[in-house]
């Protein structure tokens, strides 16, 4: 490993929130296709090993592998969250496959109201506000956070599986 990706993994690691690729940029003053060479580089060294990159849109996280966690949640003892309701599975669903979506889409395609599915889904930070929606009232626009791709264990929305019923290019949500 080159020393651009150990200084990023020294980086992310000692940093207890995801980082920016600028900020990336900023620390190793480096230009961002060359951040982004070593990131590759980093992802494929930790590939057989305890963590693994995560990453959203411009977001970088060093984090512990899915399968794993149960080691570290045991030597760590953290406070118990409660389960998802299936209604909020369903929700988290929609926003994860439909993302950037409003909160009218999703009650369209639930055939619920969602208010306090949403309040919930927010204050677990598993979806955030990622803008508003061009027009009357300008809704929110919902996505899914860097929290949510840590509690599916995976490294990009990439990752999702496509929805039965439609092509690839179809269900592909928001690059990340």
């Amino acid at each position: 490993m080159n020393q651009l990706s150990a200084a990023i993994e020294a980086i992310l690691f000692t940093s207890n929130r995801p980082l920016r690729l600028r900020e990336l940029q900023h620390a190793t003053d480096s230009d961002r296709a060359v951040v982004e060479g070593a990131l590759e580089e980093l992802r494929e060294s930790l590939s057989q090993r305890g963590l693994m990159l995560q990453r959203q849109q411009d977001l970088v996280g060093l984090v512990t592998r899915p399968e794993l966690s149960a080691y570290v949640r045991r030597a760590l003892r953290p406070e118990l969250t409660g389960r998802l309701s299936p209604a909020a599975y369903e929700t988290l669903a929609i926003v994860a496959f439909q993302q950037p979506v409003t909160k009218s889409r999703i009650e369209e395609i639930r055939g619920v109201n969602c208010d306090s599915v949403l309040a919930n889904l927010e204050l677990r930070d598993l979806i955030i506000e990622v803008g508003r929606a061009p027009g009357p009232g300008q809704a929110k626009l919902y996505g899914t956070t860097m929290r949510f791709l840590q509690v599916l264990g995976l490294e990009s929305l990439q990752q999702l599986p496509v929805p039965t019923g439609k092509s690839e290019e179809e269900a592909s949500p928001a690059p990340s």
